[in-house]
């Protein structure tokens, strides 16, 4: 019995303790995009944070588009505990997309294959809290409504087409 008993906390022990999910952190003139390294608030468009764990800070982006890259990509430094991107329907405009209307990404609406411009100039995925704003902005810029996990890769990871004309949103 006293092994049993030693073995159940010797499990109990090694067992992975799980990651508390970070809350998110205000966008501020100082942070920088992951990919480029240039002021993330100077450009207009949804933006992104992923948070690693063992990091003290997120890496944000310019782009909701470049952090799905980031996730969909092989190479990462560290395991995922948190993805918050913009809430769109709470932007003041798309070129003021907010500092603190950050969203799980995991429970957002994104909008891909809209022709609108992301803050970097690339075809932007743009993110909603709910389906009917994410329908409202389908309606008028098109587009189709899924969850992050549904975005295909190449949406984010494929090349861009310069000729095609891309919409900043008002």
């Amino acid at each position: 019995m006293k092994r049993a008993i030693l073995l159940v906390l010797l499990l109990a022990a090694c067992r992975e303790e799980e990651v508390a999910m970070p809350d998110p952190v205000a966008l501020n003139d100082e942070a920088l995009s992951h990919f480029c390294q240039m002021n993330v608030a100077e450009h207009a468009g949804p933006k992104a944070q992923i948070h690693l764990e063992g990091y003290p800070a997120p890496l944000f982006f310019a782009q909701v588009r470049d952090a799905v890259a980031y996730i969909k990509g092989p190479e990462r430094d560290a395991a995922i505990t948190a993805i918050y991107v913009s809430n769109m329907a709470a932007a003041e405009s798309w070129a003021l997309p907010g500092t603190e209307n950050w969203i799980d990404a995991n429970e957002a609406v994104f909008v891909v294959g809209a022709p609108v411009r992301g803050g970097m100039g690339a075809p932007e995925i743009v993110p909603f809290a709910n389906e009917t704003d994410a329908q409202d902005f389908i309606a008028r810029y098109g587009g189709a409504a899924m969850a992050l996990d549904d975005i295909p890769a190449d949406a984010a990871m494929g090349p861009v087409d310069l000729n095609t004309p891309l919409e900043e949103p008002s």
